[in-house]
């Protein structure tokens, strides 16, 4: 099993020495006013969120802890930014654990999972979160890049999946996070989008392995989100993209945490091997 650290919070953590006073979350979880009398459809749930520090696993921990899951924060080198998402949550009113996971490695998931169970008592929903990504010319592509590509977009996800798929609990969910890049056309991502492609082909028959077992397993398509991994040629190009993104702006990494969110809970439960596109109309 992969060295990993879990911290709780109730009103403070303490981890290490850079463990100082913690910054408000950026966008406060909704609160049960702003969200309809159905506030809460995740209580009694017990998610678990790769990479989750930063990004679109960040806004997707928020979320779902919102919905009243209780949440395992997954990082691999962001231990202040994940001490952030769970005070965030637990200021909140929510429940969370911070766990220190390379889902390259085969113990990662298995380290995710042991967490879960010992603190939350088991795992109904698994979000695939984490993934690298590596944009350049085929020509110029090293075989060292190459292999980590793999090694974490395909190795990692189907290592937690094959865990999910032993130890999930009956009607859960499990979501992985892909890219619009696999259903169009650009040059310079043809590996990344190919690791991607292989995640989705996995979920879609994974699905079919799980239904008897009332278990969705659905990924989601982003397009441009605006995170610390947009690329700096993407950013000098942002205008043209907009231009081409019919509802007329790159996407938000709240606006994936909210389809991962729908995907997570009942209202999802007719709905399993799709691969849902969220790009604002860009793909």
């Amino acid at each position: 099993m992969s060295d990993f650290t879990v911290a709780t919070m109730s009103s403070s953590l303490s981890e290490s020495a850079d463990s100082a006073s913690m910054p408000p979350t950026e966008q406060p979880p909704l609160t049960p006013a702003d969200r309809g009398p159905c506030a809460y459809p995740l209580v009694g749930k017990v998610a678990v969120v790769t990479a989750a520090s930063r990004g679109i696993g960040r806004a997707v921990a928020r979320r779902l802890a919102a919905d009243g899951a209780a949440v395992v924060v997954n990082w691999h080198t962001s231990a202040t930014a994940a001490r952030e998402v769970v005070a965030g949550i637990a200021d909140a009113g929510g429940r969370a654990v911070a766990v220190r996971a390379d889902l390259g490695d085969r113990g990662g998931p298995e380290a995710l999972f042991t967490a879960a169970e010992e603190t939350f008592g088991g795992v109904d929903i698994l979000v695939n979160n984490a993934g690298i990504t590596a944009v350049a010319p085929t020509a110029d592509l090293d075989e060292d890049t190459f292999d980590r590509l793999f090694a974490v977009n395909v190795r990692g996800t189907f290592l937690a999946l094959r865990l999910a798929a032993r130890r999930l609990r009956d009607g859960g969910r499990i979501v992985n996070i892909s890219t619009g890049y696999t259903l169009a056309t650009y040059p310079n991502v043809g590996v990344y989008a190919g690791t991607k492609a292989a995640v989705e082909q996995m979920a879609r028959s994974l699905s079919r392995e799980l239904g008897p077992r009332r278990i969705t397993v659905n990924t989601v398509l982003p397009g441009l989100v605006d995170t610390d991994g947009l690329s700096a040629d993407v950013r000098a190009n942002l205008d043209a993209f907009v231009a081409a993104t019919p509802l007329g702006r790159i996407g938000e990494a709240r606006d994936i945490a909210d389809v991962v969110a729908f995907l997570a809970g009942d209202d999802a439960r007719w709905v399993t091997g799709q691969a849902i596109v969220a790009a604002g109309g860009l793909v």
